[in-house]
């Protein structure tokens, strides 16, 4: 013989679900197992997180009307695709002794390079 059907409110798990209330935490809420809930309750479940969500994004763009700059940032990067632009910029520094042939092959190669300041006015 099967178990009796518990007699759940389902609006009651829709707005357990809209304030963010696990799957886990509004078995024990309402007595039933969270297999249960996932069984017969899966609309209101998956409507009560989408209307927090909706909320959320109220409280958001709210926020960010009044002036929260990090809100503002945030939502630009979420909804607009806007990102941080970073520049890097690395120094690097070769030492490296030259063996009298080389920086005759340089001098040959430009001979411009050694001419003295007094030179090239």
């Amino acid at each position: 013989m099967a178990r009796p059907k518990l007699n759940i409110d389902p609006k009651l798990v829709q707005d357990l679900a809209s304030i963010g209330c696990k799957t886990s935490e509004i078995a024990i809420v309402v007595g039933c197992s969270v297999d249960t809930l996932d069984g017969r309750f899966s609309e209101e479940l998956a409507k009560g997180r989408e209307n927090l969500k909706i909320s959320l994004r109220r409280w958001q763009l709210e926020a960010a009307k009044k002036g929260n700059t990090s809100m503002l940032i945030w939502l630009g990067k979420q909804l607009l695709q806007q990102t941080d632009k970073i520049e890097q910029v690395q120094e690097i520094t070769v030492r490296e002794t030259l063996t009298p042939k080389q920086v005759q092959e340089i001098i040959e190669a430009d001979p411009f390079l050694l001419k003295s300041k007094t030179e090239t006015k």
